[in-house]
């Protein structure tokens, strides 16, 4: 297996001012951790024409052509109306790729393209515009995620360890294949100065959202506030609840002992196994301003 890593635009910046000070090739590679061949073959590749010198943004915008090209066809590529329909959902009603991929399911009753495959597009640069300064990332900061670096899988939780009673491998298949209402995902979106932030719950089977303000993203003021939002919901309507491993969900066992309801954790760093809670948060912070 390949463990290549083609150069990054940081890379590629890092050249320009490497030879800026004539570093030697060598001396570039060791700085970068490659091999000199790969140094030498990016500069000569990637010569401007009229400056006559090393130019990151060629090169970065030469390495999304050839990316756009290679490998399976894309259908942005093969229907070109479709990709402006979804540039333009995307880039000006900024839409996430999966509401573009479900609105033009509701719109033929048919799957026409997935949202993964629209990342994909966002991702490998077809919704850049041309002439991009060094180190803009372009169409990516579009994204709910503003197109910042996720933790990776060698990443060390560093928020504390919190009570793990049941995990979601438990919960009850009910939940997981959302057939009926009760079964809730809890999670936090932070306020504009760290302090204060939002309590949402929302039920995995009809997406209905519940929000209110806790004063401190901290365990106490957000299970008051939780408490307060279970009941209202009401002990008949709550089945299970699925909250993030934050450390402002360390007092869920006294929420079990008072309602009776219990608490199924996810997996660290997997936010895809709460995705309801994820994709509504992300739209809060979309259309409310922090504050």
């Amino acid at each position: 297996m390949s463990h290549y890593q083609h150069l990054t635009i940081n890379d590629r910046e890092m050249i320009l001012e490497s030879l800026a000070q004539s570093k030697t090739i060598r001396e570039i590679a060791r700085k970068l951790k490659r091999a000199p061949s790969t140094i030498s073959r990016e500069i000569k590749r990637h010569m401007s024409k009229n400056a006559g010198r090393y130019s990151p943004d060629k090169a970065q915008n030469d390495y999304k052509f050839s990316k756009s090209k290679c490998g399976r066809k894309t259908r942005f590529i093969e229907d070109p109306s479709l990709f402006q329909r979804i540039k333009h959902l995307f880039l000006d009603c900024q839409w996430s790729p999966e509401e573009i991929s479900q609105r033009l399911l509701l719109e033929t009753g048919e799957k026409i393209i997935s949202f993964i495959t629209i990342y994909r597009g966002v991702y490998a640069g077809l919704f850049d515009k041309p002439g991009l300064s060094q180190g803009n990332r372009g169409a990516i900061r579009k994204l709910r995620h503003r197109g910042k670096p996720r933790h990776n899988k060698d990443y060390v939780e560093k928020r504390g360890k919190i009570p793990i009673t049941n995990t979601i491998h438990e919960r009850p298949e009910a939940a997981n294949k959302r057939t009926e209402f009760g079964h809730w995902e809890a999670d936090t979106v932070a306020g504009k100065t760290g302090q204060s932030c939002l309590v949402t719950l929302v039920d995995r089977k009809s997406r209905f959202l519940i929000a209110s303000k806790a004063t401190k993203k901290s365990s106490k003021p957000v299970t008051t506030e939780l408490m307060a939002m279970l009941e209202k919901i009401g002990k008949s309507n709550l089945k299970t609840i699925t909250p993030d491993r934050g450390k402002e969900f360390s007092k869920h066992v006294q929420l079990t002992d008072l309602l009776g309801i219990p608490f199924y954790f996810p997996d660290p760093h997997a936010p895809w196994q709460r995705g309801s809670n994820e994709n509504t948060n992300g739209l809060l912070r979309e259309y409310t301003p922090k504050g």
